[in-house]
């Protein structure tokens, strides 16, 4: 039977471009080599795209655009692929049975490479359009989790050039609470504000980073994790996992610089909250348009057994630390496997 054609996108304009190429890196040694062509297309922190050949250690950088060959998604369905200029000035169309958008955050994780790939008529893993766009606006996302009736933290969305109500924050929130932007991912641009001054503070570091900002009540509780697959009858793995973060809260110094930060699976929650938690996270996926995978977070009170929905992923981190491919792994589907199941799904996905 012949190979797949697969094709890895990675890297990124985003405050999140280290990690994609520690994921991409993780898939691309994960994928079945006996059943798919792998193709690679780095794009740098400027925005350069190149057909990539290298080590992604050692060459994934912005010298990439003069080492490599250029390289882009071409728009025509005729085309169905890549097209890559050759240093001599040749083009070479090569088609692509599915895409693999190993892009965190922005430009990524967001709905825009997405919509590319729609265009291009070429199937590819995760979310569609709507599905990313919605789950990386915090604020969007919390509007269709009110509709759905899962509970979640209080919150106060704030605009560039709207002026912060900080007594709306304080009679509403109270102290202590979160800022973050609406539209990043990995804890970036994320403070936890103890008082006034440090809440008009936290709201200027997250507008370095969106134009949207969103500041939430504070939840002392454990954070536990999910982990779902599929398009329109999705499943969750069968455990649920646990983080103790390294600092205050799992920020991107706890997630990926620091090894005290401990995931536990299963989590140590009663089977009864547990299923509450599954119950959730499929209705979060359903009404946000989620398809292929996501991590849907939660928050949970082990006091009273309250239950708060924090956030979804559409394109969580696939590194060998990340809770994601952990959690399928638990579950008996491996980092292959999984990869495969995901394949499936982009090429069978309609809408």
């Amino acid at each position: 039977m012949a190979k797949q054609s697969v094709c890895v996108v990675f890297g990124g304009v985003s405050s999140e471009h280290d990690i994609s190429k520690i994921s991409a890196a993780t898939v691309i040694d994960l994928l079945d080599k006996d059943k798919y062509d792998i193709h690679r297309i780095f794009i740098d922190k400027s925005g350069n795209w190149t057909y990539f050949t290298g080590d992604i250690a050692s060459d994934a950088n912005d010298g990439a655009k003069d080492k490599f060959d250029k390289a882009i998604i071409s728009p025509s369905q005729n085309d169905g692929g890549i097209l890559r200029f050759g240093k001599d000035g040749a083009v070479e169309l090569i088609k692509i049975d599915v895409a693999i958008p190993v892009l965190h955050g922005k430009n990524g994780e967001d709905g825009t490479i997405q919509g590319l790939f729609e265009i291009a008529g070429i199937p590819y893993v995760g979310s569609g359009v709507l599905g990313s766009s919605v789950c990386m606006d915090k604020c969007m996302a919390k509007i269709l989790f009110k509709e759905a009736g899962i509970p979640q933290a209080d919150w106060v969305t704030v605009k560039l050039g709207e002026e912060l109500d900080v007594r709306e924050v304080e009679e509403k929130l109270g102290y202590p609470c979160f800022i973050k932007p609406s539209n990043a991912g990995s804890s970036v641009g994320i403070s936890k504000a103890h008082n006034r001054e440090e809440l008009i503070e936290g709201v200027k570091l997250a507008f370095e980073h969106d134009y949207k900002v969103l500041i939430e009540e504070f939840i002392s509780a454990a954070e536990v994790e999910s982990a779902v697959l599929g398009n329109f009858d999705p499943k969750i793995a069968e455990n649920i996992g646990e983080i103790a973060p390294a600092n205050e809260f799992y920020d991107f110094d706890a997630k990926y610089n620091s090894s005290d930060s401990v995931l536990t699976i299963p989590a140590d929650i009663d089977k009864v909250l547990e299923e509450k938690l599954k119950e959730y996270a499929l209705s979060a996926y359903k009404i946000c348009e989620c398809r292929g995978l996501s991590r849907v977070d939660f928050f949970v009170d082990k006091n009273n057994g309250r239950v708060i929905l924090n956030e979804i992923n559409t394109l969580p981190g696939f590194t060998s630390i990340s809770m994601y491919p952990k959690l399928w792994e638990k579950s008996g589907l491996g980092g292959t496997k999984l990869l495969d199941s995901l394949i499936d799904l982009a090429i069978k996905r309609r809408g």
